[in-house]
């Protein structure tokens, strides 16, 4: 077991699209564990997690998930992306779903007790559901 996580503070707010993406490489598989989001500003808003149909193309900025071990992570395996040249699309279910009031600070924690996977060359995506605040979320990941 490789324990791993990232924190970001989302940029894009906008109705119907993604918020936050989980990429892994063509030889990295990963159980997402935890994944924790909660309001930075106080506006009404609804989240929820899925796989994406098709994952983001291109990433602007992707940031590496950080090893809580001393086994280092490698650079490009488990990423993180806040924006792309091509966005991921809508997942067609969602795994968890939150609507959160118009209070900064105000969150959720979803937990995956055997973990979520995330295949080789896969992705998750924070979806948003409407026009949401900005959060500052959080996931752990156990790497395989």
């Amino acid at each position: 077991m490789a324990i791993v996580s990232f924190a970001v503070r989302t940029t894009g707010a906008g109705s119907a699209s993604a918020a936050w993406e989980i990429r892994t490489d063509s030889a990295t598989r990963a159980r997402l564990l935890e994944l924790g989001l909660f309001l930075a500003v106080g506006t009404a808003s609804q989240y929820a997690l899925g796989r994406p149909a098709a994952g983001g193309v291109t990433p602007t900025t992707p940031q590496d998930f950080l090893a809580e071990d001393e086994t280092p992570v490698g650079a490009g395996k488990l990423q993180s992306a806040l924006a792309w040249a091509t966005a991921p699309t809508v997942p067609a279910n969602f795994f968890r779903r939150w609507s959160g009031p118009a209070t900064i600070g105000s969150g959720v924690i979803w937990t995956f007790p055997k973990g979520l996977l995330i295949p080789v060359s896969g992705f998750l995506v924070l979806w948003n559901i409407a026009a949401n605040s900005v959060v500052d979320a959080y996931a752990v990941l156990d790497r395989e």
